[in-house]
Parts: C-alpha cells; sequence; structure tokens
C-alpha cells in the first residue's frame, strides 16, 4: 500500500498532521508556522514512528517556493517602499550588514567554514514576512506609521533575499572548499547580473505584452478553473524557463512573473486564485523544512544556537530600533518594527535550501536555522503581546524616557517651529480662517485636508511619520510631527483655537486618548471620527465625538448602491435604500 500510493500517502500525513498542529500553535496564539515545521520535525527521519519521503516532500516543497514567490512578487508595491524610502532603505540596509556580520562571526567562532558563515549570516538577518504582516494585523498596527516603516522594511529585504539567491552560485564558486577551481569574484557576480538581467528583459519587458494579453482572453471565456490553470502554469512555466534557460533561481522567475501579472487589469483575481494553492503548498514547504532538522544539533552545538538565537532576538532589534531612533522617529515606532523583526522564517530557509544545493551549508546548519525559527517565531507574538507593558514601564522611568525621546523631539521641534511661526502669523494677521486639526495624513487624511482648503478651512495635520511631515512643511501647508495623544502636541497643532478635529487614525484606544486630550483643551471642539465597526459609535460618541464614521456601515451602503444601480433602480429608489441601511445599522431616522 505504502510502495503503491507513495505520493498520496506522504501528502495525506503530511498535510494532516499540519493541520493538527497548525491548529495547536494557532490556539495558543502563536505562528501556525511553528505547527508546520513542528510536523515536519516529527516526520523526519531523526524522530520515531511514520517517516515521510523527504526527496518527495522536497520536490512538492518547490512548488510551494515558486508560488510563494510568484505571490511575494504580485503584492510587490514599490509605493510602499517609495513611502518610506528614506528610513527603510539605510534601515534594512544596516541592520542586513550588522547582522550577517555578526552571524557569520558566531559561525567562525564555533569551528564551522567561511561559507556558511556567510550563509547562516544571511540567513539571520531576514525576518519572516508572513509572520510580521501576520502580527501587524493582530495588533492592529498594519495601517500605522510603524507598520508602513514595517512593510518597507521587509520590501528590502525581500529584494535583498532574491538578490543573494541570484548570486548563491558565485558564493558557491567563492567559498567553496575547491580553491583550484574559485572563480574571480567580479567575473562571477558580474555574470549572475548579467543573467539577471537578461531574465528580467524577457520577463518584465516581454512579457508586460504577453502576459496581460494571455489573461485577458482567458478571462473573457468567464471560465473559472481556466483563468486559476493559467495563473499556474503561468508561475511554474516562467520559474522553470528561468533555471533551464538561465541558470537562476526558479525563485527569481516565479518572483518576475508575480510582478508582471500584478500589474495587470486582473491581477486581483490572479491572487484570490493563487492565494489557496500557495497557502496549500507553502504548508508542505514548512513542512519539508521541518523534516531535514536533526534534533542532536541543539545537543551538539548550544553555544552556537545560543549566539544564533542572540542575533535575531537581541541584535536583529536592537540595530533596527538604534537606526529608527538615530533617524529620529518615535520610541513607538523603533519599538514596533523592531520586535517585529526579532524573528527569521520562509526567506531564511530559501536561503538555506539553495546553499545546501550549492554544498555551501552542511546539514547540521540547515538544522540550527530550523531551531531558530521555531523558537523565534514561537517568542515573538509573546514580546509584541508585551510592548504596551514595557513602553508604560519606560514611560514610568522619567531619566529613560526623557533620554531616549530627546532625538526624536530635537526633530520634531525643528519641524514644528516652522509650522507654530506660521500659525503665530496668521493669528497675529487676523486670519479669520476656520482651523481643522487632522490626526493622520493618509488616504482619509489627505482627501479631507483637500476638501477643507477648498471651502476656506486652514487644516492642521499632525502625523508620526517624519517624512510626510517634512514633505508637507517643504510644500507650504501646516503640519506638526508629533504624538497626537500627548497635550503638547495637539497644542502646538492649535487645537485651542480650532473648530474642528479629524481623526482618521484606525487604532480604537489611541482614538479615544486623543479625543478626551483634545476635548478636555477645547470643550467647544467638534469632533468628527473614522472607526472600522459600528459597536465603536457609541463609545467614540461618549468621549466626545460629534460624528463618527465607520468603515462596515459605508461599506454597507457603497454595496447596496452598487447592486441598485445594477439591477437598474431609479435615485429615488436608491437614497430610500440608503436610509433604511443607516437606520437599521446606525439607528438613524
Amino acid at each position: 500500500m505504502h510502495g503503491n500510493f507513495g505520493l498520496l500517502t506522504n501528502l495525506s500525513v503530511s498535510l494532516v498532521l499540519a493541520l493538527v498542529l497548525g491548529l495547536i500553535t494557532q490556539r495558543l496564539r502563536l505562528s501556525p508556522i511553528v505547527g508546520y515545521l513542528l510536523a515536519g520535525v516529527v516526520l523526519g527521519p531523526q524522530t520515531p514512528g511514520f517517516v515521510g519521503d523527504a526527496k518527495m516532500a522536497a520536490e512538492l516543497a518547490e512548488i510551494g517556493v515558486v508560488l510563494l514567490m510568484f505571490g511575494v512578487g504580485m503584492h510587490f508595491d514599490l509605493g510602499d517602499l517609495l513611502a518610506v524610502r528614506r528610513i527603510a532603505l539605510p534601515g534594512a540596509i544596516g541592520q542586513i550588514v550588522v547582522a550577517t556580520a555578526l552571524g557569520f562571526l558566531s559561525v567562525i567562532v564555533f569551528g564551522l567554514s567561511p561559507g556558511a558563515g556567510m550563509v547562516i549570516g544571511l540567513a539571520v538577518s531576514v525576518a519572516s514576512t508572513v509572520v510580521v504582516i501576520r502580527v501587524l494585523m493582530v495588533n492592529d498596527v498594519l495601517h500605522t506609521t510603524q507598520g508602513h516603516i514595517a512593510v518597507g522594511w521587509l520590501i528590502v529585504q525581500d529584494i535583498f533575499t532574491v538578490l543573494v539567491l541570484v548570486a548563491m552560485p558565485a558564493l558557491a564558486g567563492i567559498f567553496g572548499e575547491n580553491v583550484a577551481e574559485r572563480p574571480n569574484l567580479f567575473f562571477a557576480l558580474g555574470y549572475a547580473v548579467l543573467k539577471v538581467v537578461s531574465l528580467g528583459l524577457v520577463v518584465v519587458v516581454g512579457g508586460r505584452r504577453l502576459i496581460p494579453w494571455l489573461l485577458g482572453q482567458v478571462a473573457r471565456t468567464r471560465s473559472r478553473e481556466l483563468f486559476t490553470l493559467t495563473v499556474l502554469a503561468l508561475a511554474l512555466a516562467v520559474a522553470t524557463g528561468s533555471a533551464v534557460v538561465f541558470g537562476v533561481s526558479m525563485a527569481l522567475g516565479a518572483f518576475l512573473a508575480g510582478v508582471v501579472v500584478g500589474q495587470t487589469e486582473v491581477s486581483h483575481q490572479a491572487a484570490a486564485d493563487a492565494l489557496p494553492m500557495r497557502d496549500a503548498f507553502a504548508v508542505l514547504f514548512f513542512v519539508s523544512v521541518g523534516m531535514l532538522f536533526d534534533p542532536r544539533v541543539v545537543i551538539e552545538r548550544p553555544g552556537l544556537l545560543l549566539a544564533l538565537l542572540g542575533v535575531i532576538l537581541i541584535a536583529n532589534p536592537l540595530t533596527a530600533f538604534l537606526i529608527i531612533w538615530t533617524m529620529r522617529y518615535s520610541v513607538r515606532s523603533a519599538l514596533t518594527v523592531a520586535v517585529a523583526l526579532g524573528q527569521i522564517g520562509e526567506f531564511s530557509f530559501l536561503l538555506a535550501d539553495e546553499a545546501v544545493r550549492s554544498q555551501l551549508l552542511p546539514a547540521e546548519g540547515h538544522s540550527l536555522l530550523v531551531a531558530c525559527a521555531i523558537l523565534t517565531i514561537s517568542v515573538n507574538p509573546l514580546l509584541f503581546r508585551g510592548l504596551d507593558r514595557f513602553e508604560k514601564w519606560l514611560r514610568c522611568q522619567p531619566r529613560i524616557w526623557k533620554a531616549l525621546n530627546r532625538r526624536a523631539e530635537t526633530g520634531a521641534a525643528e519641524l514644528n517651529t516652522t509650522t507654530h511661526s506660521a500659525l503665530a502669523k496668521n493669528d497675529q494677521a487676523d486670519d479669520k480662517r476656520v482651523t481643522a486639526v487632522i490626526i493622520g495624513y493618509g488616504p482619509v487624511g489627505q482627501t479631507a485636508c483637500r476638501i477643507l482648503s477648498e471651502f476656506a478651512v486652514r487644516p492642521v495635520v499632525v502625523d508620526l511619520n517624519i517624512d510626510t511631515v517634512r514633505d508637507l512643511s517643504e510644500a507650504g501647508k501646516l503640519a506638526i510631527y508629533g504624538d497626537a495623544t500627548q497635550r503638547d502636541i495637539l497644542e502646538a497643532a492649535g487645537i485651542r483655537e480650532a473648530k474642528y478635529l479629524l481623526v482618521t487614525i484606525p487604532e480604537v484606544l489611541v482614538r479615544t486618548v486623543v479625543i478626551l486630550a483634545a476635548k478636555d483643551l477645547n470643550p467647544e471642539l467638534r469632533v468628527f471620527v473614522r472607526a472600522r465597526y459600528i459597536q465603536e459609535r457609541a463609545w467614540l460618541e461618549e468621549v466626545g465625538a460629534t460624528g463618527v464614521v465607520t468603515e462596515e456601515a459605508e461599506t454597507a451602503v457603497g454595496l447596496a448602491v452598487i447592486l441598485l444601480r445594477e439591477v437598474g433602480a431609479d435615485e429615488e429608489r436608491i437614497r430610500s435604500e440608503i436610509r433604511r441601511i443607516q437606520a437599521e445599522l446606525l439607528g438613524k431616522d
């Protein structure tokens, strides 16, 4: 039975065990990735019981790698990176350099080869995108300033990982055991760059015409299964062709194919179709990684394991914190990004797998990285949940808190002086325009700012993104850098003289503190707030909000309008239906 149905048996056991352990780790409020890795450990040859076919699992995992990188390419947003380029680019590069150097030194000190040291150093320098995004979403900070910085940081790390995967054959030649066969460094890297450029021209330039045309033709058939098949075929065909024709990793080809598909009109449907397949095969990828884990390495190399954990859990976060703090961002932003980066995951395994194939990394090095991933991914959510308590403790230490905030306050003071002077000049010039303070300058804040300006209302923006405030100031607009929960920041924005306060940030606790502080400084203030859920409305009105716009209610209204127009309803019926929905959801007459 096992011999005749080897593929089916291995696939079934792997997925079922991954499901069970994934559910258990999810219930423990850990990442399911920990469960998938543990499933691989249980199925591996180093543990008793059923032993999975590691070679077969690795081949299935290759599909997972392709779809994983294809998904990364589809969601690659250059705009997200450009928005935080001044912090994400130097920050991520600096953190990668420090972590790689420390990881390399740790490996060399404990007796492994320079090649293994280089690979392990690179692997411990990149965080798991899956884990970071999930942690940010669970803690409701994905769409905040610190969330944007973390996402930009991850994009830089993703690009870096792709470049290292391309250069891995060259690194294998340089750090390989056979000195006589080592190529010239510049020749090897130059040849790798030439192959990447050639592949990029073929996929990105040529694919920009062929791929959108093909997806468009298939989409017109209105066949869901054909469209799904086309997306899967494109990802696998480009990835395989990249490896066979250009001699680069399949991961790079899949990434470039994803970038092209992500720019098409049907990108959202392609992402929706690829997601279930990507998630299923990604599970097999993590299971296959776990199967290569040898628990004996923990006993035989405890010193090296602790050193690498120190790099991931201490050096990486500390380096990120210092870089962000040095660039005059708030302590909260620095702490959030630092803790989020304190783990490793899928991209570390991609580097390790490629290094094993290139004979740069021994099996024990791979096992060390798996052990580091299991431990750090397990600990990371716990550290994130303790972030608020740690920040409260820091605030209770006046000297430490003042020292940590000195640089951010200095940068804020320099930017805020311009706005303060402009407000003072307007007051002295008897400028009678009404002032509105806008908290947050995302898409909602930008729209509000434009509308208020058109109706002769003077907007003053308060934002925690120092680049945003700097750009607004250079454009001649009034902007204050700082935490809007602090009374002195609100006062600097002119809250005492303002007529309106618009709170556009998504976090309910932060919104509450801002409203309470603002109403205390100006009881006559009219406050308009953005909220995510309808159930938040009553509480926000209780603490002083004049009007609350909820995303749930507006989505219901917007969808109803679209559907009514689609079925031919007239405008009077549409207005009536909107009033009925608002009455049902919000209690409006």
